[in-house]
């Protein structure tokens, strides 16, 4: 248990028997009345997001989840097998459950993994990752229709927009929240 006070960005909480966890909160004070925290959950299992307000000092239900490193092995059918870096216990995880991330993940990936009750939550990225351009057309010196930009698959088959000067097999580091270049990387 906790209370309202006690909220950060990240933390889980137990409402009503499902799992949200605190994307944003604001501790509010308004000139009259008693004080409230006003907060954005999204739901762990659907993804949903909502807002709600509590009223300062209230206890919540906290859940207790279990962030592992691990990483990411290879992918057996539809589930996505990861491996403990610590013990090297393999661990499948549905398609479902990997979401958008695997998008982005390459095999020997590291990724943290959150477990509740010895159930998969979900995966977390690192907030970067680096890939390289499978396929991309020659830019055209001049064309700025597309703001000096041109699509481009990568190596796991996610397309991004990428600036006319890259070629097939350049190396770029992409934001794995958004989806965006952000730089090309050179060795």
């Amino acid at each position: 248990m906790a209370t309202t006070n006690d909220l950060k960005n990240g933390l889980v909480l137990n409402i009503e028997g499902q799992l949200w966890q605190v994307v944003e909160f604001q501790h509010v004070k308004p000139g009259k009345g008693p004080a409230f925290v006003r907060t954005k959950l999204k739901n762990v299992l659907s993804g949903k997001t909502v807002d709600r307000t509590f009223n300062a000092g209230l206890k919540v239900d906290t859940a207790t989840v279990d962030r592992r490193d691990m990483q990411f092995s290879y992918k057996d059918g539809e589930d996505f097998v990861f491996m403990d870096v610590k013990d090297f216990e393999q661990v499948p995880v549905s398609a479902e459950t990997v979401g958008d991330a695997a998008t982005y993940m390459l095999e020997g990936q590291d990724v943290i993994v959150a477990f509740h009750e010895d159930s998969v939550l979900f995966v977390e990225l690192p907030a970067s990752v680096v890939l390289t351009v499978s396929h991309t057309e020659p830019g055209l010196q001049g064309d700025r229709s597309s703001a000096g930009t041109k699509p481009a698959t990568l190596e796991t088959g996610a397309e991004i927009q990428v600036p006319l000067f890259l070629n097939e097999g350049d190396r770029v580091k992409v934001d794995t929240r958004t989806g965006e270049y952000i730089s090309r990387v050179t060795d």
